[in-house]
């Protein structure tokens, strides 16, 4: 059974808190925790305007968000660990092997799908990757959830 779950991206000011809130949000009411860091996270700063625009178009209060720097820790105590593209699994690991088994695109179930950084891209790119978080958030939640 998954209790913690951690979304993983490069800077955590957009994809990885978005799908926090989402995958969080879809998981209600269960007790399942979800967090969000970065591989070279731009620590401290809040979610990206652009990304908080997009939320609340969507309907959604944007959460209080901090950004914050993946850690061993956070890796040893998420039970799954989900990142938006490939060569993010190689930062988990690299920072620690022993999470192979337990990271996994979170667009796993979208054919492996990677959800590219909409950072410094325009509002449409933000559009893009909430389409695609949402997507991918909706088909963990149903797995999750069972």
């Amino acid at each position: 059974m998954f209790k913690k779950i951690l979304i993983v991206c490069i800077g955590n000011i957009c994809r990885s808190p978005t799908a926090q809130q989402l995958l969080g949000a879809a998981l209600q009411p269960s007790d399942i925790k979800v967090s969000s860091a970065g591989l070279a996270a731009l620590r401290d700063h809040p979610l990206e305007s652009t990304a908080s625009e997009v939320l609340r178009e969507h309907g959604h209060v944007p959460q209080e968000h901090r950004a914050r720097q993946l850690s061993v820790e956070a890796v040893s105590e998420a039970d799954l660990i989900l990142v938006m593209e490939q060569h993010h699994v190689d930062g988990v690991l690299n920072l620690a092997p022993e999470a192979r088994g337990k990271v996994f695109l979170l667009g796993k179930w979208q054919q492996e799908r990677e959800i590219r950084d909409p950072y410094r891209q325009g509002k449409p790119a933000f559009v893009q990757a909430y389409a695609l978080i949402e997507q991918a958030a909706e088909a963990w939640a149903q797995r999750l959830a069972r």
